[in-house]
C-alpha cells in the first residue's frame, strides 16, 4: 500500500489544528490534490504494540503498519484520510454521511465501521481497539475536537483490556468528594522505607497501594494517576533533600509524568511508575550508602525489610551464615556501629520520619518501627535526638 505524502500531511494539518496557518480548507484541497471533507476522527490504537514489538526488528514494525492500512482499506467504505499519529497508533479521519436510508445515527454509523475494521484487524491477526470523536464536525477547522476527543475516549481503555471501542462522551461534573485512596499514615510508610533505603520493599507496598488505588478510581482515570504523581512527586522531594541536582529531578519529572499521562494500560502504568521509583529511590540509597561487605550489605537490607518485627543478633547471624561471634564483630567494625545500636538508629530514623510526615501518637509510631515498648523507645528517641519525640513534633511544626 503506498503511502500519501499530501493525504498524511492534510490529514496532520487537521487534527492538529493548524491547517488555518496554510490557507483555506478548499484552497489547501486544491493544492495537495484531495476531495475528502472528513467530519469525525476515530483514533486506531493496535492493542499491546509495545509487548508485540519488544525484540522485534525493524521489518516487523513496517509489517503490521501496513497490515493495518490495508485493512483499514478493506473495511471502511466511506471516504476517509489517515495519518501515523504514534508507533502502533493511527488517525482516521473519515467522511461519514449526514444522512442515508438507514436512518442510523452518526454515533451509531461509526460505531458500525469501527467493528468492521476490529474484524479485519483480527484477521490479520492482531486486535485493534478504537477511540471515537463525540459528534459530526462540519467546520473543518473544529475537527481538531474530535481528535482530542477520540484520544480522550481511548483512555477508558486503562482498566478494561483490549479490543474496544470507546465513543466520546463530555465527562459531567460530579459533585462528589473524593476521598484520597491512600491514607497519610500508608504514605508516610512508603517514603520511610526509602528514606532507610529499603528500595525493594518501598516497591512491594507501592505495587500494594496502587491496586488499592485503582479499586478506589476504577470509573476515574484522571484522580488514579492524579494521586500516583503525587507518591512520585512525594519521592522527588526525599531525593532532593538528599542534595540531589533539582534541574535534573524536575527535568525527569516532567518527562515522566507526561509518559505516563499518556499511557493508556494500567500494567503499563504500573511497571514505568515502579521502573521511575526505583531509580528515584536508588538516589537516596546511594547518598546514604555504606562500604562493607557482601555479608554485612545482606544483614542491612535483612533489618531494613524486617525492622518492624523483633529482630535479635543470633537470628540475624543466622541469615547471614555467620556466628554470632564474628558476625557481631564484624558488623561493628564495618557499620561503627554496634547491632543493637545501628538497629535503634535506623528505627528512630523511621520514627522522625513519622513524626514529621504524620499526626499518628508518639505509641503508636514506636509500635510501627519496632519498639514495642516505648518507654524504651522515649530513652532511645533523646538519647539520639536530645529531646523527646513529641518535643520533636512540636519543633517541626513551629
Amino acid at each position: 500500500m503506498n503511502f500519501d505524502v499530501a493525504q498524511a500531511a492534510f490529514s496532520h494539518l487537521l487534527i492538529s489544528g493548524t491547517l488555518v496557518h496554510e490557507g483555506s480548507f478548499v484552497d489547501m484541497q486544491k493544492r495537495l490534490g484531495i476531495h475528502i471533507h472528513p467530519r469525525l476522527v476515530m483514533v486506531v490504537s493496535i492493542d499491546r504494540y509495545p509487548d508485540l514489538s519488544i525484540s522485534k526488528p525493524f521489518a516487523w514494525r513496517e509489517e503490521i503498519g501496513q497490515q493495518l492500512v490495508e485493512a483499514l482499506h478493506e473495511a471502511i467504505l466511506v471516504p476517509f484520510l489517515w495519518v501515523w499519529v504514534g508507533e502502533g497508533v493511527l488517525a482516521l479521519l473519515v467522511d461519514l454521511p449526514s444522512e442515508e436510508p438507514s436512518g442510523l445515527s452518526i454515533k451509531e454509523k461509526a460505531l458500525r465501521l469501527g467493528k468492521r475494521l476490529q474484524n479485519y484487524a483480527d484477521d490479520r491477526g492482531f486486535p485493534v481497539s478504537i477511540g471515537i470523536g463525540s459528534d459530526y464536525y462540519d467546520n473543518p477547522y473544529m475537527l481538531h475536537y474530535s481528535y482530542e476527543e477520540a484520544k480522550e475516549s481511548l483512555m477508558d481503555r486503562f482498566f478494561q483490556g483490549n479490543r474496544l471501542i470507546f465513543h466520546y462522551e463530555k465527562r459531567k461534573l460530579s459533585d462528589k468528594v473524593w476521598k484520597k485512596a491512600v491514607s497519610p499514615a500508608e504514605k508516610a510508610e512508603l517514603l520511610a522505607r526509602v528514606r532507610i533505603g529499603d528500595i525493594e520493599g518501598s516497591i512491594s507496598f507501592l505495587k500494594i497501594l496502587l491496586e488499592q488505588m485503582a479499586h478506589s478510581y476504577m470509573h476515574n482515570v484522571d484522580m488514579y494517576k492524579s494521586e500516583a504523581f503525587d507518591l512520585v512527586m512525594s519521592l522527588s522531594r526525599l531525593v532532593l533533600d538528599t542534595g540531589a541536582d533539582a534541574s535534573e529531578i524536575l527535568s525527569d519529572n516532567a518527562r515522566v509524568i507526561q509518559e505516563l499521562y499518556n499511557t493508556i494500560r494500567y500494567d503499563k502504568f504500573v511497571h514505568k511508575v515502579c521502573d521511575y521509583w526505583r531509580e528515584l529511590a536508588g538516589q537516596v540509597a546511594l547518598a546514604n550508602a555504606a562500604d562493607v561487605s557482601p555479608a554485612i550489605r545482606s544483614a542491612l537490607e535483612y533489618l531494613k525489610q524486617n525492622m518492624s518485627n523483633k529482630i535479635s543478633l543470633d537470628q540475624v547471624a543466622q541469615y547471614c551464615f555467620i556466628s554470632t561471634y564474628h558476625f557481631a564483630h564484624l558488623f561493628k567494625k564495618e557499620v561503627g556501629l554496634s547491632f543493637i545500636d545501628y538497629l535503634n538508629k535506623m528505627r528512630i530514623e523511621k520514627a522522625v520520619h513519622y513524626l514529621e510526615t504524620t499526626d499518628l501518637s508518639v505509641q503508636e509510631i514506636a509500635s510501627r518501627v519496632g519498639f514495642h515498648d516505648s518507654n524504651y523507645f522515649a530513652r532511645k528517641f533523646k538519647s539520639l535526638m536530645n529531646c523527646s519525640a513529641s518535643e520533636y513534633r512540636a519543633a517541626k511544626l513551629c
